[in-house]
């Protein structure tokens, strides 16, 4: 490894992000992690060549996205008609359909903020390439860090994954070279996100070890999380009552709610897809809504037991949660795709707004939940 970007050999003292204990990190070697003792919160993973793969599969992923914007996404024909979409046209379709708020949605977690953060990435470790410390390294890297959790790329894939199989009895499906494009793009981020670590690129930049930022109040902290939830139970009662997208074929319109979709996937066989949007769409929110309603609580009423428990549910809930927008991705998907006039048309319905508010604020609420808490009385 060069020695202009070795990370130092000396121990560490670090405060755990979740429950506020102060460890020593010791020098790592190749996937050596070091862990809390308290919570078993992984404070950083050494990988030998960090600076080199993030650097490769950053330059990577932007070529690709690149392509995925240069070529046909997917194309949709039916009794003669054709229509062919590609991501710019995709969003711009949600827009003419009066669903800007979708579009915008769809337009930052696919492709600007994982932009942003593959520039940013260049930006900081090409300097540390040749010796350099970057300038401005310690807010770029917490801006980063912050953006990280909103990026969706490999949930939107997944989706048009879902959305093929949704369709395919309908019609002919093309599927173009942006699609394949996209694909590479969302492998070559899923591996720069897997190498980024927080504490070794501040170590890279040579920027000081972040400090855990200080909290509001315990009662700020509860009652944020409670605001959040609350309001985000009650969006879930439309989005799941009202349709989620209807579909227009020859002048009848045939909306379909959330559980009306997993009904028909179900019945025309495609048995692990309607498993795959029952459980991110229907099973998911109401197990964040469950979990993060008992941390609140436990957490207010000053309930001291099973800590390690709280604290793998609440990790679980944070993992999860962004896969609920699979339902959304799948609705924005099929609008942009079929728009065949009178012969077949699809229209996203009210609930994919009120879906997609319901999963930002439940990843609010896990965001807003102080886990410090839990470990108050220690």
């Amino acid at each position: 490894m060069d020695e202009s970007i070795k990370i130092t050999t000396a121990c560490q003292q670090v405060q755990c992000h979740e429950c506020g204990y102060l460890v020593e990190v010791p020098p790592l070697v190749h996937r050596q992690r070091a862990q809390c003792p308290r919570c078993h919160y992984v404070i950083t993973t050494y990988y030998q060549n960090m600076v080199q793969k993030l650097v490769a599969f950053s330059v990577a992923a932007l070529i690709f996205m690149v392509a995925a914007l240069s070529f046909e996404f997917l194309s949709f024909s039916a009794n003669g008609q054709y229509h062919a979409i590609n991501i710019f046209s995709s969003i711009e379709t949600l827009a003419d359909n009066d669903y800007l708020a979708l579009a915008i949605l769809q337009s930052t977690v696919i492709l600007v903020l994982p932009v942003t953060i593959l520039i940013c990435l260049l930006y900081l470790l090409i300097p540390v390439l040749f010796g350099k410390k970057p300038t401005y390294a310690a807010p770029l890297l917490k801006f980063i860090f912050a953006l990280r959790a909103w990026t969706m790329v490999e949930i939107f894939l997944v989706a048009v994954l879902v959305s093929l199989v949704k369709i395919m009895s309908m019609a002919d499906i093309g599927i173009g070279l942006s699609f394949y494009a996209y694909a590479l793009f969302t492998i070559c981020m899923t591996y720069a996100l897997m190498y980024l670590d927080e504490h070794q690129m501040y170590l890279l930049t040579s920027c000081a070890l972040p400090k855990t930022p200080k909290r509001h109040s315990a009662s700020h902290s509860i009652q944020t999380t409670w605001a959040l939830l609350f309001t985000s139970v009650l969006l879930y009662i439309p989005a799941n009552v009202l349709p989620i997208m209807h579909t227009d074929i020859l002048g009848d319109d045939e909306p379909s709610t959330i559980l009306g979709g997993v009904v028909t996937l179900w019945k025309m066989g495609s048995y692990p897809i309607a498993a795959i949007i029952f459980i991110a769409s229907i099973l998911v929110p109401i197990a964040k809504f469950g979990i993060l309603c008992w941390l609140n609580y436990s957490v207010q009423s000053d309930y001291s037991g099973q800590k390690k428990t709280r604290m793998i549910s609440y990790r679980l809930t944070e993992f999860i949660g962004r896969w609920s927008m699979i339902d959304v991705f799948v609705v924005a998907i099929l609008v942009s795709l079929i728009q065949l006039g009178n012969i077949m048309s699809i229209y996203p319905g009210y609930a994919a707004l009120a879906f997609c508010a319901v999963v930002i604020l439940t990843m609010l609420a896990a965001i807003s939940f102080d886990t410090k808490l839990i470990w108050s009385d220690q």
